[in-house]
C-alpha cells in the first residue's frame, strides 16, 4: 500500500508537498478574480464580497447588502485569471473554475440579508484531467481516516476551488471562569460593518467552548507566525485551561479583557447573536462589538491550496510561500 502511496504522489502533478500553503496576502501577486454569472452573463465582481465559511459541505455566505437577492435560489461562480466588466457574456470552457451553489440558509440582519449557499458541483482547470483523477484515486484511497473529515467525490474538487481564493487564517480567543482556549480558522468572514460570521464543526470542544462564553476574540495573525498558528490546531478538542498554559502576549481586548496572542496584527471582539447547523459545520453570527489595530506591519496570513498554486507555477507568477 505505501508504494501505491508514493507513486500516487509522484505523479499527481503538483509542484508542492503540501496541501495548503501559507503566504502573506498583502504580497499575493494576480489573485484570481469571482464573479457572480446568470446566463452566462457577468453579474457582479464578488471575489471580497463573500465568506467561505464551510467545507463538509461547501459553504458561501452572501449577504443582500452585496448585491445578493434572497430569492436566488441557485447561483454560479466563475474564477478568472483575468478581470471581467459586468454584463459581458462569460463561457464556461473561458472560465479556471466554476461552482455552482443552492440555496441553505438566510438571516435578517437590521435590514440586510445574509444569505447562505452549498456547493453543488465543482470543475477546474487547475491542473489536467489526468492528475485530477490521480488526486481523486489517492484521497479515496487514503484520506479516509480516524478524526479526518473525508470530502467524497466532487466536494473535493469544490473544496480545492474554494481555496484557489487565498484565506485568511485566524485565531480564536474564549474565555470562561478565568480559563481560556485559543486555536485556529480559516472558515470565517465579515458580513457587514456590524456582522461577522465563523464555523466551527459542531461536535467539537471549540465549539461548545464558543457558544457557552458568547464572546470571543478573532485576531489576524502575522504570516511569519504560520508554524505556530498552525500548531494550535489540536486546541479544538482540548478543554479550558489557565492562562498560563498558552503563549498569549501580555496584552488583553478592550471590551472582554481576553488575552491576546503573540503575533497578533489586530482583533476583533465578537459577540454571538444566531447560529445555525448545517453538514459537520455550527454556523455562528457575531455582532461585532470592537476592533483594534497592533501592528501596522503588513503580511497577514493566508493560505491556499496546492492545486492552484501548481497552477500559478507553472504560469510562472511568484508565490512566496511558507513551506511549513
Amino acid at each position: 500500500m505505501k508504494l501505491v502511496q508514493k507513486l500516487l504522489n509522484k505523479f499527481n502533478g503538483l509542484k508542492y508537498p503540501q496541501e495548503y500553503l501559507c503566504l502573506a496576502h498583502e504580497s499575493f501577486q494576480q489573485p484570481l478574480y469571482a464573479y457572480l454569472v446568470q446566463n452566462h452573463k457577468v453579474i457582479k465582481d464578488i471575489t471580497k464580497l463573500h465568506s467561505f465559511v464551510g467545507y463538509c459541505p461547501l459553504i458561501f455566505a452572501l449577504s443582500s447588502s452585496a448585491g445578493i437577492s434572497p430569492e436566488q435560489e441557485n447561483i454560479d461562480i466563475v474564477f478568472s485569471a483575468t478581470p471581467l466588466q459586468a454584463n459581458v457574456f462569460f463561457w464556461e470552457k473561458d472560465a479556471l473554475a466554476l461552482l455552482s451553489l443552492k440555496k441553505i440558509h438566510e438571516q435578517s440582519l437590521n435590514g440586510d440579508t445574509v444569505v447562505y449557499y452549498e456547493g453543488n458541483i465543482g470543475k477546474h482547470r487547475f491542473i489536467s484531467s489526468f492528475y485530477q483523477f490521480i488526486g481523486q484515486l489517492n484521497n479515496r484511497l487514503y484520506n479516509r481516516k480516524p478524526g479526518n473529515v473525508f470530502l467524497e467525490d466532487n466536494l473535493y474538487k469544490q473544496v480545492q476551488i474554494g481555496y484557489a481564493i487565498p484565506r485568511k487564517i485566524s485565531l480564536i480567543t474564549v474565555g470562561h471562569n478565568n480559563l481560556y482556549n485559543h486555536f485556529p480558522t480559516d472558515l470565517h468572514g465579515q458580513v457587514n460593518d456590524e456582522y461577522y460570521i465563523i464555523s466551527l464543526r459542531h461536535e467539537g470542544a471549540a465549539c461548545r467552548q464558543v457558544e457557552n462564553a458568547q464572546k470571543i476574540v478573532l485576531s489576524d495573525m502575522k504570516a511569519s507566525a504560520f508554524k505556530q498558528t498552525y500548531a494550535l490546531g489540536k486546541n479544538h478538542m482540548q478543554p479550558l485551561k489557565e492562562a498560563s498554559a498558552f503563549n498569549f502576549s501580555a496584552m488583553h481586548s478592550k471590551c472582554w479583557q481576553l488575552p491576546l496572542p503573540n503575533n497578533a496584527l489586530s482583533y476583533k471582539e465578537l459577540q454571538l447573536e444566531d447560529s445555525f447547523t448545517h453538514g459537520i459545520h455550527k454556523l455562528l453570527l457575531f455582532r461585532m462589538v470592537g476592533h483594534e489595530q497592533l501592528n501596522e506591519e503588513s503580511g497577514t496570513l493566508v493560505h491556499i491550496h496546492n492545486v492552484y498554486a501548481t497552477w500559478r507555477h507553472k504560469k510562472g507568477i511568484a508565490g512566496n510561500y511558507f513551506l511549513r
